[in-house]
């Protein structure tokens, strides 16, 4: 489950990480009462507007301002607030905003300039332990460091069996050419974010940058922040964050209904049980000449009610042109499967793209029988290669 700025920064403060303090506004006019705010608690004379939506780069797209005054917050907000953001990481649309982020400004003078770091924490699934990756490039595309200054990125695995040790966040201080008052800040600051990182039950810390400021204080400037879904039960409050405008509504509704689905750009439409099946399913149609348009798994329970709302949720996409059903019957007995898609045809009728249906298991032989004598334009398949055949002969 991903977050809002706002909302990682919630969590990480709650952790002892320091952050740029900041309050949420849905109008132009709660955004000037917001920089209102800020200038009594903090003393910031200018505010930053940012534009809350699930995605990277936002200030490549316009997402990002700066304000000098309450005019210019009140018509920066206008302006981010309804917009179609389009950066780097979301489609052409783009993602419309609905809210902002007023932020102080952390960028003042001092005794020394300003210095922006990139961190983040996340698992490294090669070595089963968790990993600090830090560079002193922040505030750039952390692909763009890896790909052209590669030696400018380094790395801290954690031992799960005793966690991050001192020594280690006093590497990684060093690394980042600290000393002083700042080389003491980045050490309590790595170990607070290390503990809102395990704490929380998230995938993925992404702070980027992280800055020293002027009188060198290490704060958490952003914050991207992904939580672990298989978590949330010990979380009600993080679920209670979740902005399902931000993410995909085909996939939302799938969840409603306990079907595990992913939104993909291909042409096949994809029903399987199992996430095995279903990636073996994928390489077929990719290698029949096809790409595929979803990962769609039912489970264990195929039955006709299961079945007709995944068939809704694949027809939704009007790339599909073919949709091909991959069942393996183990617990699940095929001929309940196959009765299943022909009573779910018949109830949304006329479906007007072609089916094959693929079923192998118990009952095997009695669901293909079912699909055969239903009338029906579906097209029933015992091998994976006879599948394949008429996936591509479908696609001719």
């Amino acid at each position: 489950m991903n977050l809002h700025e706002y909302q990682g920064k919630e969590i990480l403060n709650s952790f002892g990480v320091e952050i740029q303090r900041g309050i949420v506004a849905t109008t132009p006019a709660e955004a000037v009462e917001a920089a209102k705010r800020l200038t009594e608690e903090t003393g910031t004379g200018w505010h930053v507007i940012k534009a809350q939506v699930h995605a990277g780069g936002r200030g490549k797209g316009g997402g990002v301002k700066l304000a000098k005054n309450l005019q210019e917050v009140e018509q920066i907000a206008g302006n981010i607030i309804g917009m179609n953001l389009v950066t780097p990481q979301t489609s052409a649309e783009g993602k419309k905003v609905h809210q902002v982020l007023v932020a102080e400004d952390v960028y003042y003078p001092g005794d020394s300039e300003p210095e922006e770091y990139y961190m983040s924490v996340l698992l490294n699934r090669g070595t089963g332990k968790n990993m600090i990756m830090y560079s002193t490039e922040g505030g750039m595309d952390i692909e763009t460091v890896a790909e052209e200054t590669p030696h400018l990125i380094f790395h801290e695995e954690i031992d799960p069996a005793t966690g991050l040790m001192p020594f280690q966040a006093r590497r990684i201080a060093f690394n980042l050419g600290l000393n002083g008052q700042a080389f003491k800040q980045m050490t309590k600051f790595v170990t607070a974010l290390y503990k809102a990182y395990e704490n929380s039950d998230s995938s993925l810390f992404e702070i980027n940058p992280v800055l020293k400021t002027s009188d060198d204080k290490i704060i958490a400037v952003d914050a991207k922040v992904t939580i672990d879904d298989n978590s949330l039960f010990r979380h009600k409050d993080y679920e209670a964050m979740r902005d399902l405008r931000e993410e995909n509504p085909t996939e939302v509704e799938a969840k409603a209904v306990g079907l595990n689905y992913v939104d993909l750009d291909g042409n096949v439409g994809c029903m399987v049980n199992g996430a095995g099946l279903a990636m073996a399913t994928m390489d077929l149609i990719k290698q029949a000449g096809g790409e595929p348009a979803n990962f769609l798994d039912v489970g264990g329970t195929a039955d006709a009610e299961r079945v007709e709302a995944a068939f809704k949720l694949i027809l939704k996409d009007p790339n599909v042109k073919a949709i091909l059903v991959n069942i393996f019957g183990g617990i699940v007995r095929c001929d309940r499967v196959a009765q299943g898609i022909v009573d779910a045809y018949k109830n949304m009728g006329t479906i007007h793209v072609p089916i094959i249906v693929r079923l192998q298991g118990t009952n095997a032989d009695i669901a293909k029988e079912i699909i055969d004598n239903s009338g029906l334009d579906v097209h029933s398949a015992i091998e994976f290669q006879e599948a394949a055949d008429k996936v591509q002969a479908v696609l001719a």
